[in-house]
C-alpha cells in the first residue's frame, strides 16, 4: 500500500536545545528557566558548576537516605544472624561467656553494613539516573557533542507541560544563548 503524494511524515520533536560559551551563562539561564515554571529540562556542562542544582531548583537527592537504608539494613541483618546462630540455633558456652557476646559480632556487624551501603550507592545511583541509557535524543544534534569539550547547553523537553515552541525558543534566545535549534526524538 502506497502514500498519497501529499503525505508528509509528522517528525517527532524532542524539545529544544540551547547552547550557551561560558559557566556564568548557563548559570543565569537556568535561574531564567527555573523562573519560567519549566519542569522537564536539564542542564549539560563539560564541568561541575558550583551552585547549579540551586540555579536548577532542584530538590536534595534522596541518594543519602538509600545509603543510610541499606547500611542499617545490613548492619541489622548481621547482628540479628548471629545473635540468633549463638543463642538460638547452636548455643554454645565458650569459656563462660554469655550466648550473645555483642563484642565479638562487632566486625561483621560493622563489615555487612559497609557493604549493602555500598551496594545501595551504587545502584542507587544507577537507578535514580537511569542508567544504563543506550540512546538518548539529544546525540542527534551534531553541537551537543560538544557538552563534554567546553560547550554549555540546556534541553527543554516537548514533555513539559509549558512547552510551546515559539516562546520557549523566545525565552532561550533571550536568555543569551549562542544557538537555539530544535531536537527530534
Amino acid at each position: 500500500m502506497s502514500k498519497p503524494a501529499n503525505f508528509k511524515a509528522k517528525k517527532k520533536v524532542y524539545g529544544l536545545l540551547a547552547e550557551y560559551d561560558s559557566a556564568a551563562a548557563v548559570y543565569h539561564a537556568c535561574e531564567t528557566v527555573r523562573d519560567a515554571g519549566y519542569s522537564a529540562w536539564d542542564s549539560h556542562t563539560p564541568f561541575a558548576v558550583h551552585n547549579l542544582d540551586k540555579a536548577m531548583g532542584l530538590r536534595p537527592s534522596i541518594l543519602p537516605w538509600i545509603v543510610f537504608v541499606m547500611g542499617m539494613t545490613g548492619a541489622s541483618s548481621a547482628l540479628l544472624l548471629q545473635w540468633w546462630t549463638s543463642t538460638v540455633d547452636y548455643p554454645i558456652i565458650i569459656a563462660g561467656k554469655p550466648y550473645f557476646s555483642w563484642q565479638a559480632f562487632v566486625p561483621v556487624t560493622f563489615e555487612l553494613g559497609v557493604l549493602l551501603a555500598a551496594f545501595g550507592a551504587v545502584f542507587g545511583m544507577l537507578g535514580l539516573n537511569r542508567l544504563p541509557m543506550w540512546y538518548h535524543s539529544l546525540f542527534n544534534s551534531e553541537r551537543f557533542h560538544r557538552f563534554s569539550d567546553d560547550k554549555f547547553f540546556i534541553a527543554i523537553e516537548a514533555r513539559d507541560p509549558k512547552y510551546d515552541l515559539e516562546r520557549t525558543r523566545k525565552l532561550l534566545e533571550g536568555t543569551g544563548a549562542a544557538h537555539v535549534e530544535e531536537v527530534e526524538d
